[in-house]
């Protein structure tokens, strides 16, 4: 089982900057992708933005240019740089990983228990 703990969030003004982290623990046997996902009220849960553990990077229109993701492989932790905040970015967000673990050598998503972000106008 993975396990991630997500920190950061909280209330911003459009055009502030927020972060967010989220590291994973468990019985970790390779993490392929992290990232994280949004859901806004009533709406579909859609990406943010991910990372591959080689570093390549996949971001809708919707952010580019204003969030950036990065992430420590040897700590198993991403993070989510968002900058120029739109009150369009409110929702929860979700960190995500795919990984295996020594108990299971085929690959799950795994996600966290999500974290606000309000951008007040």
């Amino acid at each position: 089982q993975v396990h991630l703990t997500e920190s950061g969030g909280g209330l911003a003004q459009a055009g502030g900057s927020l972060k967010l982290s989220c590291a994973a623990s468990g019985s970790i046997s390779s993490i392929t992708t992290m990232g994280w996902y949004r859901q806004a009220p009533g709406k579909q849960r859609d990406l943010v933005a991910i990372i591959s553990n080689t570093g390549r990077t996949t971001l809708p229109d919707s952010v580019k240019g204003r969030f950036t993701i990065s992430r420590d492989n040897a700590k198993n932790t991403v993070h989510l740089q968002m900058s120029s905040l739109k009150p369009d970015d409110t929702a929860v967000y979700y960190c995500y990983c795919n990984a295996r673990t020594t108990y299971y050598p085929r690959p799950y998503d795994y996600w966290g228990q999500g974290t606000q972000v309000t951008v007040s106008s």
